[in-house]
Protein backbone atom coordinates (compact mmCIF):
# COMPACT_ATOMS: atom_id res chain seq x y z
CA UNK A 1 0.00 0.00 0.00
CA UNK A 2 1.41 3.12 -1.08
CA UNK A 3 1.71 6.30 1.74
CA UNK A 4 -0.69 8.73 1.53
CA UNK A 5 0.47 12.30 1.83
CA UNK A 6 -1.91 15.55 1.94
CA UNK A 7 -0.18 18.44 -0.20
CA UNK A 8 -1.22 21.69 0.72
CA UNK A 9 -0.11 25.54 -1.36
CA UNK A 10 -1.73 28.76 -1.64
CA UNK A 11 0.30 28.71 -5.26
CA UNK A 12 -1.33 26.09 -7.72
CA UNK A 13 2.08 26.09 -9.79
CA UNK A 14 3.91 24.72 -6.73
CA UNK A 15 1.44 22.35 -5.70
CA UNK A 16 1.01 20.61 -9.01
CA UNK A 17 4.72 20.44 -8.84
CA UNK A 18 5.58 18.97 -5.48
CA UNK A 19 2.54 16.29 -6.43
CA UNK A 20 4.17 15.21 -9.44
CA UNK A 21 7.59 15.09 -7.64
CA UNK A 22 6.04 13.35 -4.18
CA UNK A 23 3.94 10.82 -7.22
CA UNK A 24 7.18 10.22 -9.30
CA UNK A 25 8.61 8.53 -5.88
CA UNK A 26 5.87 6.57 -5.03
CA UNK A 27 3.39 8.29 -2.80
CA UNK A 28 0.06 8.49 -3.18
CA UNK A 29 -0.70 12.51 -3.06
CA UNK A 30 -3.64 14.55 -2.20
CA UNK A 31 -3.39 18.40 -2.84
CA UNK A 32 -5.45 20.84 -1.43
CA UNK A 33 -5.16 24.53 -2.46
CA UNK A 34 -5.85 27.09 0.26
CA UNK A 35 -6.66 26.50 3.70
CA UNK A 36 -10.84 25.70 3.55
CA UNK A 37 -9.69 22.91 0.91
CA UNK A 38 -6.94 21.80 2.94
CA UNK A 39 -9.62 21.24 6.16
CA UNK A 40 -12.02 19.54 3.72
CA UNK A 41 -9.35 17.19 2.94
CA UNK A 42 -8.02 16.11 5.76
CA UNK A 43 -11.45 15.94 7.70
CA UNK A 44 -12.88 13.22 3.71
CA UNK A 45 -9.28 11.21 4.21
CA UNK A 46 -6.48 9.38 5.97
CA UNK A 47 -2.99 10.67 5.98
CA UNK A 48 0.51 9.28 6.44
CA UNK A 49 2.19 12.94 6.36
CA UNK A 50 1.03 16.23 5.88
CA UNK A 51 2.85 19.02 4.07
CA UNK A 52 2.54 22.59 4.12
CA UNK A 53 4.20 24.60 1.14
CA UNK A 54 6.60 27.66 2.25
CA UNK A 55 3.31 29.85 0.36
CA UNK A 56 0.88 29.28 2.74
CA UNK A 57 1.06 32.75 6.03
CA UNK A 58 2.59 31.24 8.57
CA UNK A 59 -0.83 32.50 10.71
CA UNK A 60 -2.44 29.70 8.56
CA UNK A 61 -0.08 27.28 9.07
CA UNK A 62 -0.19 27.44 12.96
CA UNK A 63 -4.03 26.69 12.65
CA UNK A 64 -3.53 24.00 9.93
CA UNK A 65 -1.19 22.12 12.28
CA UNK A 66 -3.95 22.52 15.08
CA UNK A 67 -6.14 21.28 13.13
CA UNK A 68 -4.45 18.38 11.36
CA UNK A 69 -3.29 17.50 14.92
CA UNK A 70 -7.10 17.44 16.24
CA UNK A 71 -8.10 14.68 13.26
CA UNK A 72 -4.91 12.84 12.78
CA UNK A 73 -1.43 11.52 14.94
CA UNK A 74 0.08 11.99 11.49
CA UNK A 75 3.29 14.05 11.43
CA UNK A 76 3.29 17.53 9.63
CA UNK A 77 6.26 18.78 7.66
CA UNK A 78 6.49 22.25 7.21
CA UNK A 79 8.23 24.12 4.09
CA UNK A 80 10.10 27.35 5.19
CA UNK A 81 12.03 30.05 3.60
CA UNK A 82 15.63 30.45 5.25
CA UNK A 83 14.97 32.39 8.22
CA UNK A 84 11.11 31.99 9.08
CA UNK A 85 10.26 29.91 11.83
CA UNK A 86 9.10 26.58 11.83
CA UNK A 87 5.25 26.77 13.26
CA UNK A 88 4.43 25.42 16.59
CA UNK A 89 3.30 21.69 16.55
CA UNK A 90 5.09 20.90 13.09
CA UNK A 91 7.15 17.63 13.44
CA UNK A 92 9.71 18.37 10.65
CA UNK A 93 10.99 21.25 8.08
CA UNK A 94 12.62 21.58 4.55
CA UNK A 95 13.59 24.15 2.27
CA UNK A 96 11.68 24.30 -0.70
CA UNK A 97 14.17 25.23 -3.35
CA UNK A 98 16.44 21.89 -1.66
CA UNK A 99 14.46 19.63 -3.75
CA UNK A 100 16.94 16.27 -2.80
CA UNK A 101 16.26 17.08 0.62
CA UNK A 102 12.83 17.79 0.52
CA UNK A 103 12.71 13.95 -0.90
CA UNK A 104 15.14 12.99 1.28
CA UNK A 105 12.97 14.39 4.27
CA UNK A 106 9.80 12.91 3.02
CA UNK A 107 11.54 9.21 2.92
CA UNK A 108 13.30 9.58 6.00
CA UNK A 109 9.73 9.98 7.46
CA UNK A 110 7.51 7.75 5.73
CA UNK A 111 10.11 5.37 4.28
CA UNK A 112 9.74 4.35 0.26
CA UNK A 113 6.59 5.18 -0.94
CA UNK A 114 5.13 1.46 -1.38
CA UNK A 115 5.41 -1.10 0.75
CA UNK A 116 5.61 -4.66 0.56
Amino acid sequence: MRKHILSVSYNQPLLLTRELLLQREGYAVTSALGFTDAIKQCKAGTFDLFILGHSIPDSDKRELVHIFSEHSKSPVLALKRHGEDIPDGADFHAYPDDIKGLLRTVETILGKGVVD
